[in-house]
């Protein structure tokens, strides 16, 4: 079952996310709006 799931995962790579949606999230950190890790869960 382990390798059906690892089947499914996609690596993202920088270019599936545009410079928009890049800037959106580090304007969210920065405003202390969320920390890093929230936003790692929020995204993905």
């Amino acid at each position: 079952m382990e390798n059906q799931e690892a089947s499914r995962y996609v690596k993202r790579t920088q270019k599936d996310y545009t410079m928009s949606f890049k800037l959106q999230v580090v304007q969210e950190i920065e405003q202390g709006s969320v920390s890093t890790y929230e936003v790692c869960r929020k995204y993905g």
